[in-house]
């Protein structure tokens, strides 16, 4: 086989490994943890399961980091609805968020994104963000004021009083509470248009001595969440915090921690740190709180038992506030509530001085690719109006972009093509010394000015951009639910189509594991003519290897996103344009049709076996 079949299999065999890597160290234990956390799911959800108990800020030492307790007897978890008109409420209404305050607590616990629903319908239900306490799944943002000597302090028993009914941007809302004891505290709520909270805790002493408090902010989530089960996705427990930088651990991984304050606790805590953020983060959605960014503060992540159920937990304490007789202090702190949106993640930590919030988006280790990626995607997206269009455009760019190698891969692999004849004669001549054959072939690409390696360049190109496509497609909500044309309504979700029910004229469903939609269809056709474009090789193991690769490759990517299917589909038809044009100018026969026509056509038996017969 000549080297620039060689080359070409070597490069194919590149990105087959990455796909083959992909699938198995991605997809297949994607769908095992899908499969047991949707089992754990269900069984915590049970009607009769293990019940759930009503959290409270511990009232200790400020060394912890305000983590909740058991305040009395155990409730049944009740559906949502419920739990939320256990308190009187205060309403959150803005543009991108709906949802409560409970004054019984003050905590944030009842969120919902008017702008996101759960499937790419408008009529299905709304995502609900957070939940509050006594519900089947406890989701919730708390802050307040940890002491060892000021007496009674808010907890999530305090009933607070608010100046008005609803938060929305523009209108803050006070909550007071007087602990009889000399202290006032007030609770100043306010909300952005998108998915920022600003909470100023301010407490007044009037009582004959000092007190020192501690401000903290926490994120509790009850109970293991269904996870996507990726490995180039992070989800759980996220913070940037100062000097020690992005902090990131799963559901499993904290509770592997040393024990925390207790036995049943476990986790990590950063102490003195200056700067950044702590949450719990999903594929699309997170809740965090953000301390002030110019004071140094303690961070902590944990993992606790509260009866049968896990409470895991992120949060931040502030350094000590001195309050005099006399006097006020005060305390600011934030929390983001809401989609990841880049370019809102991105204006918040410009404009609010969040430090390395945009770390709140897993771009992963290769950034330099996929952020640069998605900026180029969203700038098209709002010239053109559609993603779908978007990649086409991209894709397009890129191979001019990289024009000037993939010009030189294609005349390199089109000169091997003109000097074929000369290559079978050298092998001929020295088919019992490899050495000398291999010496005179490497004098034949001296004297023609061929770079044998040169056909490996356009696949190789082509790995890292399918990689960055693919994290963007799979990360951004952006990406989420965003239509192409014709029946592809979710770029970042499979082709819905089936072959296996004739694209939905049977009336079954197709399985899973055997995805053929239409467009990875036209990818795999495109890529088979793609290769055709190249003479077959001689070794016939090896022209049966690049007669299945299209074949492979087609099942393989039959369950990636849309979008990335449609990008293959594309560049392998600016790939097979571009090398025509090249082989035309070069003098080189294109040998598509004869190679097709081979493909299809009976080949005649041999010379030696019709003499036999």
């Amino acid at each position: 086989m000549g080297n620039d079949k060689t080359n070409m299999f070597v490069a194919i065999a590149l990105s087959l490994a990455v796909l083959l890597g992909w699938n198995y160290f991605v997809a297949a234990p994607m769908n095992e943890r899908q499969k047991q956390a949707a089992a754990q799911n269900q069984a915590a959800q049970a009607p009769g399961s293990a019940p759930v108990a009503t959290p409270s800020p511990q009232e200790g030492g400020p060394s912890a980091p305000a983590a909740g307790t058991i305040p009395g007897a155990a409730q049944a978890p009740a559906p949502r609805e419920e739990a939320v008109a256990r308190s009187a409420r205060l309403r959150i209404d803005t543009p991108a968020l709906f949802g409560s305050v409970a004054l019984k607590g003050g905590r944030i616990d009842d969120v919902l994104l008017k702008n996101y629903h759960e499937t790419v319908s408008d009529e299905s239900p709304r995502i609900v963000l957070l939940s509050p306490a006594g519900s089947q799944n406890p989701y919730y943002a708390e802050f307040g004021w940890v002491s060892s000597d000021a007496g009674k302090l808010p907890n999530a028993d305090t009933v607070w009083k608010a100046d008005a009914e609803v938060l929305s941007p523009g209108k803050p809302v006070t909550l007071s509470w007087d602990n009889g004891e000399g202290l006032t505290f007030k609770r100043i709520l306010a909300v952005d248009d998108k998915f920022m909270f600003t909470v100023r805790d301010e407490v007044d002493n009037t009582g004959s001595k000092a007190v020192t408090l501690y401000p903290y902010s926490l994120v509790s989530r009850w109970g293991k969440p269904q996870t996507q089960g990726y490995y180039v996705l992070h989800e759980g427990l996220i913070g940037a915090l100062g000097a020690d930088g992005l902090q990131e651990y799963t559901y499993d991984k904290i509770g592997k921690e040393p024990s925390f304050g207790g036995p049943n606790t476990r986790g990590k805590s950063w102490d003195g740190v200056t700067g950044g953020f702590v949450g719990i983060t999903d594929k699309y959605w997170a809740a965090a709180v953000i301390p002030d960014q110019d004071k140094p503060f303690n961070g902590a992540f944990t993992e606790r038992s509260e009866g049968a159920a896990k409470v895991y937990q992120t949060s931040v304490r502030g350094e000590a506030v001195t309050v005099a007789p006399g006097t006020s202090s005060s305390a600011t702190q934030r929390l983001f509530a809401g989609a990841k949106e880049v370019n809102q993640i991105n204006g918040y930590q410009k404009d609010l001085g969040i430090k390395q919030f945009d770390l709140m988006i897993d771009w992963g280790w290769f950034w330099f690719l996929t952020k640069p990626m998605f900026k180029a995607l969203d700038f098209f997206f709002h010239l053109l109006g559609n993603f779908g269009v978007a990649i086409l455009l991209v894709t397009l760019i890129l191979k001019i972009f990289f024009l000037p190698i993939a010009n030189r891969s294609y005349v390199s692999m089109a000169k091997m093509k003109a000097v074929q004849p000369e290559m079978t004669s050298i092998r001929e001549r020295y088919k019992d010394d490899k050495m000398k054959q291999q010496q005179a072939m490497m004098e034949l690409y001296k004297k023609e000015k061929i770079n044998p390696v040169a056909g490996c360049w356009p696949v190789l190109i082509q790995i890292p951009v399918f990689f960055a496509l693919y994290k963007v497609l799979f990360i951004t909500i952006e990406m989420r639910h965003a239509p192409f044309f014709g029946w592809i309504q979710d770029l970042a979700a499979p082709d819905p189509t089936s072959l296996l029910n004739l694209f939905g004229l049977l009336p079954f469903a197709a399985p899973d594991f055997i995805h053929l939609g239409v467009w990875p269809l036209i990818m795999g056709v495109t890529m088979f003519i793609q290769m055709k474009m190249n003479p077959a090789p001689p070794d016939p193991v090896q022209a049966q290897i690049f007669t299945f690769m299209p074949i492979i490759f087609t099942f393989m990517l039959g369950s990636f996103p849309a979008g990335l299917v449609i990008y293959w589909a594309w560049n392998n038809t600016l790939s097979v344009l571009q090398q025509y044009v090249i082989m035309r100018r070069n003098g080189v026969k294109v040998e598509l049709w004869d190679n097709l026509k081979g493909t299809f056509s009976k080949k005649p038996p041999e010379k030696g076996a019709a003499a036999k017969g």
